[in-house]
């Protein structure tokens, strides 16, 4: 949407192409900026909601607040605003005018009917062109679908790339899908025998459907979660997002635990997914499903038995936020078997990288970094006590108590903190950490 650009005339005046036209209602019926057979009568406010991501003429949009004006009224300055934009800041005291801060004569609102009309027009016009190509979109689906079940072959490839399209550029579609039966029939062309040509488009279709219960129990037959798995090991990166998706959604249910679906050439897969880090949104949909799956306990030991955890501890410091976190999440669990303490205590970077993120970024990042070192301390105390004073966590450890975070959190740090000192005195300890500055 762009930004207000005031107009010191007053007029309504709209760019068209490389110049300005100043439009009243009768030149915009006229040269086509408003359809003239529109006759239909909707809500402004819900023609302006599901148009949200339209550019907007900036004519139609309120100086004060930015968004497009529903009634529109203008001050004694020819400035226009929206009504209860204006009416606000008048309540405030004020007495210029927002756009130009001249002083007001006449505090009376006029509403501009013109500029409303012409609002309501445009919205329309795009509004019913946006319903009309949805429509055409959903009829389409339909007939794709049709057809699905009469092809095979390169045939169906052609079909299932179109109907992905036509799924993911209109959201309406989705729901004509699931209601035409397309789930089922998609499901049923996933088998042994599918090539990764038919599966990659057919995965790629449900992964942005919205499945029922029965739908999700269909694709978690082991045919079918085989197929999938394969895809996530060998198709191309967008399949594998793909895959990792789908098997995010059939596990993501109560009654459909990780269990029966979690297997070591997925998890494997997903390690190879998230070490790749020329694709982000690869790296946060494997994490994403690592961190569900590893929320049984089971699938946790197969985890740590690939060798995780050194990868994920590498990737620590490169992970935006909301991988970090992910990434945390998954090391934190990992951390509360035997075997994945172990792994943790022997990866040389653990404390290092675990320790710069300490009041780094969130205060869930900070807990969870706690947490890792604290589990990883205990496998040997004395021997990573040493690693982590070298690695300045005394001095971050401080930082944490004197800071505003939860007391929990606090308790935690002061606990880790005398855990790491056992093997000092006082002087030496201080002297160590270089803790002379933080304490003054």
């Amino acid at each position: 949407m762009p930004m207000y650009q005031p107009n010191s005339h007053g007029n309504v005046k709209i760019d068209v192409g490389s110049g300005g036209q100043v439009l009243d209602l009768k030149t915009a019926i006229k040269d086509g900026f408003v359809c003239a057979g529109v006759t239909e009568k909707l809500d402004l406010k819900k023609m302006i909601q599901e148009l949200e991501s339209i550019e907007v003429p900036s004519v139609f949009i309120c100086p004060i607040s930015l968004d497009p004006m529903q009634h529109p009224v203008t001050l004694c300055t020819g400035q226009t605003y929206e009504r209860s934009s204006i009416l606000r800041w008048l309540s405030l005291g004020h007495c210029t005018c927002p756009t130009t801060m001249q002083e007001l004569w006449d505090d009376t609102v006029t509403p501009n009917r013109t500029l409303q009309q012409l609002i309501h027009g445009w919205f329309l016009q795009r509004y019913l062109a946006m319903r009309k190509r949805s429509e055409d979109m959903q009829g389409r689906a339909i007939e794709l679908l049709d057809s699905l079940k009469k092809v095979k072959g390169q045939a169906r490839v052609q079909i299932l790339k179109e109907l992905r399209h036509v799924v993911v550029a209109h959201s309406t579609t989705k729901n004509t899908v699931m209601d035409e039966g397309g789930v089922a029939l998609l499901s049923s062309l996933l088998g042994p025998f599918t090539t990764h040509a038919v599966g990659s488009e057919a995965i790629a279709i449900l992964a942005n459907l919205e499945l029922d219960l029965p739908s999700k129990a269909n694709l978690r037959q082991p045919a079918k979660i085989s197929l999938i798995v394969d895809m996530l090991n060998d198709g191309s990166i967008e399949t594998k997002i793909n895959c990792t998706k789908l098997i995010q959604m059939l596990i993501e249910t109560k009654d459909l635990g990780s269990e029966n679906v979690s297997s070591l050439s997925l998890l494997a897969g997903l390690l190879r997914l998230v070490k790749d880090k020329r694709h982000p949104n690869g790296v946060f949909a494997g994490l994403g499903l690592l961190n569900t799956l590893c929320s049984d306990e089971t699938v946790r030991s197969s985890v740590v038995s690939i060798g995780a955890v050194p990868p994920l501890v590498e990737l620590l410091p490169s992970l935006n936020n909301q991988c970090l976190e992910l990434a945390l999440r998954i090391l934190e669990v990992l951390s509360t078997l035997p075997d994945g303490r172990l792994a943790l205590k022997n990866c040389a970077n653990t404390i290092p990288n675990v320790v710069k993120l300490l009041m780094s970024k969130s205060e869930s990042c900070t807990q969870l970094a706690l947490s890792i070192l604290w589990a990883v301390c205990k496998v040997a105390l004395e021997e990573c006590a040493a690693l982590a004073v070298e690695a300045g966590l005394a001095a971050k450890l401080l930082l944490v108590i004197q800071s505003g975070c939860n007391p929990v959190l606090k308790q935690r740090s002061v606990e880790l903190l005398k855990l790491c000192s056992l093997n000092y005195t006082a002087t030496i300890f201080i002297s160590k950490c270089q803790l002379t500055r933080t304490i003054h």
